[in-house]
């Protein structure tokens, strides 16, 4: 079963606050989901692999540690996934960006892929796929879906929000992923939108309605 990580950092939870905030406007909005997806990044990176390097510092040569060159995707689910890559780039600039388009079906409510971009060399990438909602799980799961199905092995999940049904359905369809929240919340609402959430991320993002 794959693992979900919840991020307690004082940092993430003080800008998730302003983030959740009705009185925050689109500017800050903005801002604010770029700067916890660098914090967020910085935790999910935790575990890339290290090579030695020979330097020589003003002092002496020494070995040191460099990353050993793991390439990474940053995959968005468009739109609102837009408003967490470039705070990711900060972090890791070599990473390639791929985009995954979504829309969900009028009649059966499931999610249709529309678009798909992605970097040539999938199977050798390690895949972030990022999204500041999980909600019912549906988005996720199709993206995760279309990586797969190009020939993506491995692959993260990571959002600022979750619901707990959210979470399940994700794990329940993808058990090799790995989950990267900054809040799991209490639950869905009838509309399937996340309580108490953020309202809708899209929106707030890019001051549409």
């Amino acid at each position: 079963m794959s693992k979900v990580y919840v991020f307690d950092h004082p940092l993430i939870q003080h800008k998730l606050t302003y983030i959740r905030d009705i009185n925050t406007g689109t500017k800050e909005f903005r801002e604010l989901v770029d700067e916890v997806a660098t914090l967020m990044a910085f935790e999910i990176t935790r575990d890339l692999p290290l090579e030695d390097k020979t330097i020589e510092t003003p002092v002496t040569k020494m070995t040191s540690k460099i990353l050993s060159g793991k390439k990474i995707g940053i995959v968005p689910i468009l739109r609102a996934g837009i408003g967490m890559v470039e705070g990711v780039l900060k972090l890791i600039p070599a990473a390639k960006v791929g985009h995954i388009g979504l829309y969900r079906d009028p009649e059966t409510l499931e999610p249709v892929e529309y678009y798909a971009k992605l970097p040539a060399d999938v199977a050798e990438r390690e895949f972030i796929v990022v999204d500041p909602m999980l909600a019912t799980g549906g988005s996720a799961i199709e993206a995760i879906n279309s990586l797969k199905k190009r020939g993506a092995v491995n692959i993260k999940f990571m959002c600022l929000i979750a619901a707990p049904e959210g979470v399940q359905a994700l794990q329940d369809a993808h058990n090799d992923v790995d989950v990267y929240i900054a809040a799991l919340d209490d639950k869905l609402d009838e509309h399937g939108y996340i309580v108490p959430g953020l309202g809708d991320a899209g929106d707030r993002l890019f001051g549409t309605k």
